[in-house]
């Protein structure tokens, strides 16, 4: 009897799974019926009243849709510049402002992070979604490993059936490399927190959704964690991005957990070195890579793909 119950609980968890990931291939196909333009989000928001019904479905598709139909376009960060002369002007163009940025995101189909996430916060309201907007600091690259904080970039907190959720739609709706490349991807869309705190460090450390506190300075010093399971807690040493050669005699000693690659590598910039002898036991690897002078960066490959970066002092 036990073991039936066994059975019955795991395929009601299988069932339960495929349920909902079906849910989810019906609202994004749903999605991709829509116009790819709209007036205003009172008009995008109507489509979405009426096909889905359950804040988690409402929510899918919101950031589907916008995943799906706007363009990173960092030309738009100039558009809707002001000027003021007190908190209460200042106020009132901002209302003003957003709502130009949300209605020029939806009938131009480009904007810059906050046109993302300013539609994200606004056709939430409409369906009656608490949510909120996150502002804060994004680490991407090598070279920002150690700078000082400066809020760069915007994303949302969604409380969907009363819990907390962190979405980031223009990370989510591609990549920019001196032009737009659209990759929509659903990878952030109610990432987990820990995985976003590798790359984005919030104005309000509240809303990193995250129990242990971490500083910005913390954070700043953090290695750039580029694999996408790879958290920070995985890496026993080096923790920090910042190597300084002279506390090392004649190679650097790596630990990592919760990785298995097949293959592990590194570059000081365009030439790739294989590591020759890679310790795997548990689902830990060890390896050691010698030091080099005169460089400035490292960069590590599992199988070939970037996956952790450190800044050489």
């Amino acid at each position: 009897m036990q073991r039936l119950r066994v059975i019955f609980i795991l395929g009601f968890i299988f069932l339960t799974s495929s349920v909902f990931s079906q849910d989810f291939e019906r609202i994004d196909a749903t999605i991709l019926l829509y116009p790819t333009h709209c007036d205003t989000p009172e008009e995008l928001s109507r489509f979405i009243s009426r096909d889905f019904t359950t804040e988690e479905e409402k929510v899918r598709a919101i950031y589907s849709w916008i995943i799906q139909n706007i363009a990173y376009e960092p030309n738009e960060y100039k558009k809707f510049d002001y000027r003021f002369s007190n908190y209460r002007e200042r106020n009132k163009k901002e209302e003003i402002t957003r709502n130009k940025i949300i209605e020029r995101t939806l009938q131009k189909g480009v904007a810059v992070c906050e046109g993302y996430a300013f539609l994200f916060e606004r056709l939430c309201e409409l369906q009656g979604i608490t949510n909120y907007l996150v502002r804060g600091n994004t680490k991407t690259t090598l070279q920002g490993i150690g700078e000082e904080f400066h809020a760069n970039h915007m994303w949302n907190i969604a409380i969907i059936d009363g819990k907390s959720y962190l979405f980031d739609p223009t990370w989510g709706a591609g990549k920019y490399q001196y032009k737009f490349i659209k990759e929509p991807s659903y990878y952030y869309y109610k990432i987990q927190p820990e995985l976003l705190f590798k790359t984005h460090y919030p104005s309000i450390f509240e809303d990193a959704l995250i129990l242990e506190t971490v500083s910005k300075q913390e954070f700043s010093e953090m290695p750039l964690i580029i694999e996408r399971k790879l958290l920070l807690s995985d890496i026993e040493t080096p923790k920090k991005g910042i190597i300084y050669t002279e506390m090392y005699f004649d190679e650097i000693q790596f630990s990592i957990k919760n990785t298995n690659p097949t293959s592990v590598s590194y570059s000081f910039g365009t030439e790739t070195f294989s590591v020759e002898k890679l310790d795997k036991t548990n689902e830990k690897i060890e390896f050691s890579i010698p030091i080099v002078f005169g460089v400035n960066t490292l960069m590590i490959y599992f199988d070939d793909q970037p996956a952790i970066g450190y800044k050489i002092m």
